[in-house]
């Protein structure tokens, strides 16, 4: 009698653990996912590597950074433009950054996700560490065939100082 009751608690606990919310597949799973994606990239960037991005770019990638003049579209024209930073020889040491106030919200099978970055180092001749750019960023992920790719990426710097028209004051 008591290993059929053993057995029927058995029976029960796994039945109510089953039946219960998988924390892996709640709401923070997806927000955890893409962060980690985005942090894995941003961990190469860091260190002149583009290939996490480049990896994570769907093949009709569209780019905007205010050192482009225009749009770049397609992961063939981003291959491209991030070429020379692989043979890049940076001359600030001891490089980090922050990933502030990470959003996600998504939209069935995109994903919007927003943050404000800080990179960090210590520049040439200087003993301390120093911010050295502010970003905003905004990068928008799909699904497809199970894989989340970025589809389009926006960044911006925050609060950039602007030349004023040297004619008309502005």
């Amino acid at each position: 009698m008591r290993i059929l009751i053993s057995l029927t608690s058995l029976l029960l606990s796994v039945a109510v653990a089953a039946s219960a919310p998988n924390k892996s597949a709640g709401p923070n799973s997806l927000s955890d996912e893409i962060i980690a994606l985005e942090r894995a990239a941003l961990n190469r960037w860091i260190t002149a590597d583009p290939q996490g991005y480049l990896d994570l770019y769907s093949s009709e990638i569209t780019y905007f950074d205010p050192l482009q003049e225009k749009r770049v579209d397609g992961l063939e024209a981003m291959k491209a433009l991030l070429a020379p930073l692989k043979n890049a020889r940076s001359p600030i040491t001891n490089r980090r950054f922050e990933m502030i106030d990470p959003k996600i919200q998504q939209h069935g099978d995109v994903v919007l996700l927003t943050f404000n970055l800080v990179n960090y180092g210590k520049l040439p001749n200087q003993a301390t560490e120093t911010v050295v750019t502010r970003w905003n960023s905004t990068e928008v992920y799909s699904r497809a065939s199970g894989q989340w790719r970025i589809i389009h990426s926006h960044w911006s710097f925050v609060k950039p100082e602007l030349k004023q028209n040297k004619t008309t004051g502005e």
